[in-house]
């Protein structure tokens, strides 16, 4: 199944049912009287939020959504039958937007919430509900409320508890597929991982977190350079992240480490400043392709930066338990 993460939909709520215009006509019952039930409800069109599904790609093959009318009253005080919601299951984290106003009608960011993008017409009057002593036989009735129709933008953004920042080629994709179940594309080119990918990280008995391995962040992103804000979405739900910055310069987009560092903290801060403030823990990746000089060196520069990198290889496992035994301290802090 392909990852989407955007995707415009209308939403179409059902009509009410119209009330119904009748009178009472038995034998032996003298002055029967109006007895028209009312309409029934139309139905409403809901968004509900499932952990069962990742991604918006189920909504692709269809445009409008429409929930069933409510249907007539009828004589003997019979109401009509209310329409059937329809009801829409799309992935948690998904963030609901009028596509006339590009207002947000809901964040649906746990499983099972709901949102009622267009509620279903209301059932109308029948003509025995207007009865008063003044007159005994109404004739009026109300037809069913209307349908509301709305289009849609629908804008998934992953929840995780650790998201992973860096550029192309920074080793984020061998990174997660070690750690994790995850099993994303892994190649000695830029830009293989081209959508996001979620991973569990197993504690045992302790328990698991996530990790979001996000497509890599090039500069201009904050002004839609590259993937952009396709990108930045997806860091906004992350508690904190692992910064990852290539030792090796091979393949790298701008060479200098310290740079690319600079370069990713600097899109994020255009993009929201609150993102830049938020915890991270810098790792130098690929340490097993450089020497202990130009490690040592690397180390000296960050800290002139003040920060204190954590040096990694995912290829000989240097540094990733203790890595990963860090993260498991700094959920466990956020949560107390």
């Amino acid at each position: 199944m392909r990852f989407v993460d955007e995707v415009e939909i209308t939403c179409i709520s059902g009509k009410g049912g119209a009330g119904g215009m009748s009178f009472r006509r038995e034998k032996h019952v003298p002055y029967g009287g109006p007895d028209g039930g009312d309409g029934g409800r139309g139905g409403s069109l809901v968004l509900r939020a499932t952990e069962r599904s990742n991604t918006l790609d189920h909504l692709r093959g269809r445009r409008v959504y429409e929930a069933k009318d409510g249907t007539r009253g009828s004589g003997n005080n019979s109401h009509g039958r209310h329409g059937e919601d329809h009801v829409v299951l799309v992935p948690v984290g998904t963030t609901v937007l009028d596509l006339a106003t590009d207002v947000v009608l809901a964040d649906l960011d746990e499983d099972g919430a709901e949102a009622i993008v267009c509620r279903g017409g209301q059932g109308g009057r029948g003509n025995a509900r207007f009865k008063t002593p003044n007159n005994r036989t109404p004739t009026r009735h109300d037809p069913g409320g209307e349908k509301i129709e709305r289009d849609v933008r629908l804008e998934l953004k992953l929840i995780a508890d650790v998201g992973l920042l860096g550029f192309p080629n920074a080793g984020k994709s061998t990174f997660i597929s070690t750690v994790s179940n995850a099993k994303p594309k892994v190649a000695d080119y830029p830009f293989t991982t081209l959508v996001p990918n979620l991973g569990v990280v197993s504690r045992g008995w302790e328990g698991s977190f996530v990790i979001a391995d996000i497509p890599g962040l090039v500069q201009g992103a904050s002004e839609g350079v590259g993937l952009g804000h396709r990108f930045l979405k997806h860091v906004e739900r992350c508690r904190f992240f692992l910064h990852l910055v290539s030792a090796s310069t091979w393949g790298e987009p701008v060479e200098d480490p310290v740079e690319r560092y600079r370069a990713i903290n600097a899109e994020l801060a255009a993009f929201s400043e609150e993102l830049a403030q938020r915890p991270q823990i810098v790792v130098l990746t690929k340490v097993d392709l450089v020497d202990e000089v130009t490690l040592s060196d690397l180390s000296q520069r960050f800290r002139d930066e003040g920060v204190v990198v954590v040096g990694l290889s995912s290829v000989t496992s240097t540094g990733v338990k203790p890595l990963l035994d860090r993260c498991w301290r700094e959920l466990s802090e956020m949560d107390a």
